[in-house]
This record gives structure tokens, sequence and C-alpha cells, in this order.
């Protein structure tokens, strides 16, 4: 397998556990299991084990309802932000076992960054959706998530290339919009600091 392929592979499931780690396992798997490759990259075939796909269909499915509840989701994502990054770095490591060692510790550094990035985009998306009293936006940008994570992941077993190219514009236009996004959250910190200390006042 080549050096491309492997790497498209590693990093594209690392770019997609940010999003969505129980379906990234379960489609690398499934994949894996009924042959729509010809195999994974290094230890990644593990995943097709069915004891492996079908616990990360279960928490994919328990992901599903407590993504789409205002607030339950900002918890849930704070809660797998100790789960999503070292999976999306263990999932680039298990990828480039057949590569030089200097490569998989490359790999591994490349997937904790990039599942932090994705994850830290979605989290920041999700706290500022929550703002709105309405559950629809909540809802649409769950299954948007959830549509781009399983796409994502066959696009970079199939067309590892095409992946890549993604992925870097997905990082050129992150360097553009975070000094925004950092900006836009100290505003909504401030708003609710003054907030409860003006509630607390008046009290």
């Amino acid at each position: 397998m080549d050096i491309i392929t492997i790497l498209g592979t590693a990093l594209g499931a690392a770019w997609t556990s940010g999003i969505n780690l129980y379906a990234t396992v379960a489609v690398l798997g499934l994949l894996q299991r009924y042959d729509f490759v010809k195999g994974l990259p290094g230890g990644l075939d593990a995943l097709d084990n069915w004891w492996v796909i079908g616990f990360a269909l279960f928490l994919y499915a328990v992901e599903f309802v407590a993504d789409k509840v205002p607030y339950m989701d900002t918890v849930w994502d704070a809660v797998h932000t100790f789960i999503r990054v070292p999976a999306g770095a263990l999932l680039a490591l298990a990828a480039t076992t057949d590569l030089d060692p200097a490569l998989q510790v490359a790999a591994l550094l490349a997937g904790g960054g990039l599942a932090l990035s994705t994850h830290g985009t979605k989290a920041s998306l999700r706290a500022t959706a929550n703002l709105s009293p309405e559950p629809f936006t909540n809802w649409a940008l769950s299954l948007a998530e959830d549509v781009f994570a399983v796409g994502a992941v066959v696009l970079a077993v199939m067309h590892p290339v095409v992946i890549l190219v993604l992925i870097f514009i997905f990082l050129l236009l992150l360097v553009w919009i975070l000094p925004k996004v950092v900006r836009a959250l100290r505003r909504m910190l401030g708003a609710a600091r003054a907030f409860f200390t003006g509630g607390r006042a008046s009290a």
C-alpha cells in the first residue's frame, strides 16, 4: 500500500474522529468487513471485528440522541474532548504501523491535532447554536455533522488524495477564522459574566 493511501486514510480518520468518533470507527470497520476496500492500512484492519463494529454503532446511537438535545450536546462535547482527540491520534498511529517509526510519531501528533481542530470547531458551533431558543439549529447541525463524518471517512479510504486536499483547505480556513471564533467566545463569556454579576448585584 502506497504512502499517500496510508496517510490519507490515517489523517482522514483522525479528522473525522473529532466530529464523530463512533461513526468513524463503525464505517471503517464496515468498509473492511464487507470488502468495499482491499484492506485498511496498518492495524486498522482490526476494526472489522463485529464486537468493535457493534459497540461503535451502539455508542453512535447514544451520541445521535445526546447530540440533538441543546446543552446536553455541549456537555457531551466537553466530556469527549478527552476521548475524540486521543482516539483520533491512535487511529492515525494504527494506520501507519507499517511505516517508518518517525512517520508513525508524526502521524500520531498530526492525528491528535486534526481531531482537536475538528472537535474544537464542532464544540464552538454547538455552543453558539445553543444561544438560540429553538432546537432545530442543533438538529440540523448534528445531522450535517453525521453526514459529513461518514462521507469524509469513506472518501479518505476511497480517494485519499482528495481527503488530504480537503484537510489542507480546512486548516487554511481554520487559521483564518480561528481569531474570529476566539473573539466571539470572549464576547459571549463577557456577556454571560456581566449578566450573572448584574443578577447577583440586583439580588
